[in-house]
């Protein structure tokens, strides 16, 4: 059987973590186990390359990258400014070539190249985004949250919470560079927080947090531009649920199959799925229920995805389940796992 081990990145500035927490995975019982920790100043997003070789993660001074050891231990080998605030989200361009780094705190987004080493070298370019959100205090300026490369890795999309869109800029695979190829306007009041793309990249997903919705697109791409046509919103909040008014939709993937999206909610702080025609593209919700934890930021599922594992912020725990596609229900397979502040997860194949 293969090895697996997780990563889960978390906050340093209150807690006990050191920021990224280093857990063995038992695949049989679908559990995880501490194993140790490797210090990076507030661990907010994770990435790794394609190839399993490297981990790259966000830290108050840049991007820091890490070896993934044959044994799952990691080998710090450089760190990269930014020159801006401290990241939020990041993305790998298809080819491996190229990092991209969302800046929530100061809108920018900003993109560096990747050394052969797989450490990160120089920044190629940096935009910031401008203008007035439409809501005061938190959406009032602009808040990068997520940055995703198209699959044909011709485009770049930058998620902007605060100012209600998306950017999509073109991307020049030779030097890195980007410029403004279109804006998806989203909802006002909406604030997007993340995208995916399906593999054959003919849709994408984008989550909402204060809308609670996610919102299905077709895209193809033009030539000359890029063209989104807007097929669907989902509400993520279910009619048990608290008002969408203290709840915030947050974390989106797809299974492998593609036939299903995962979701996570915070305030009802629930686990939910919808079905997903990969014809179509369409969506059709199947459950929304309880994680028995606060603030679930993001999940990992295990590599049978039939089982799935929830990362609560507030609650510091992990939380594991057993996921029912037939009967669209989790159970609680294993205990809750303490972690102080954990923000995100990746599990990685080690052989």
């Amino acid at each position: 059987m293969s090895k697996y081990v997780a990563y889960i990145g978390s906050y340093t500035y209150i807690g006990n973590s050191r920021g990224i927490t280093i857990l063995d995975v038992d695949t049989e019982k679908a559990s995880m186990r501490i194993r140790g920790e490797v210090d990076v100043d507030n661990s907010s997003h994770l990435v790794v390359s394609a190839d399993r070789r490297y981990l790259y993660s966000v830290a108050d001074e840049g991007v820091v990258t890490f070896q993934i050891l044959p044994d799952g231990n990691l080998k710090k080998i450089g760190t990269a400014a930014i020159r801006g605030m401290r990241g939020h989200f990041l993305d790998i361009d298809p080819s491996g070539q190229y990092l991209a780094v969302a800046g929530y705190h100061d809108g920018k987004t900003t993109v560096l190249r990747i050394r052969e080493d797989g450490s990160v070298g120089e920044i190629t370019d940096g935009m910031f985004d401008q203008g007035m959100g439409s809501i005061a205090e938190r959406d009032s300026q602009p808040h990068v949250s997520c940055v995703r490369f198209t699959p044909d890795g011709k485009y770049l999309c930058s998620v902007d919470l605060g100012l209600d869109n998306i950017k999509v800029f073109r991307f020049n695979h030779e030097t890195g560079k980007l410029a403004v190829a279109h804006i998806l306007h989203c909802d006002i009041q909406s604030a997007p927080n993340q995208i995916v793309f399906s593999k054959d990249g003919n849709f994408l997903y984008v989550i909402s947090q204060m809308a609670n919705t996610i919102t299905a697109y077709s895209y193809k791409d033009c030539g000359t531009h890029p063209e989104f046509c807007r097929l669907q919103t989902i509400p993520t909040v279910g009619k048990r649920s608290p008002s969408s008014s203290v709840t915030a939709a947050l974390h989106l993937a797809l299974t492998s199959d593609e036939t299903h999206l995962l979701f996570t909610s915070a305030g009802d702080n629930c686990l939910g799925m919808l079905d997903r025609d990969r014809e179509t593209g369409l969506l059709t919700p199947r459950f929304s229920l309880p994680v028995s934890g606060r603030y679930p930021k993001d999940f990992i599922l295990f590599p049978d995805e039939q089982h799935v594992c929830s990362i609560n912020y507030e609650e510091c725990t992990l939380t594991f389940f057993t996921l029912n596609y037939e009967r669209g229900l989790i159970v609680m397979n294993a205990a809750p796992l303490k972690i102080d502040q954990p923000n995100c997860g990746v599990l990685v194949r080690l052989d």
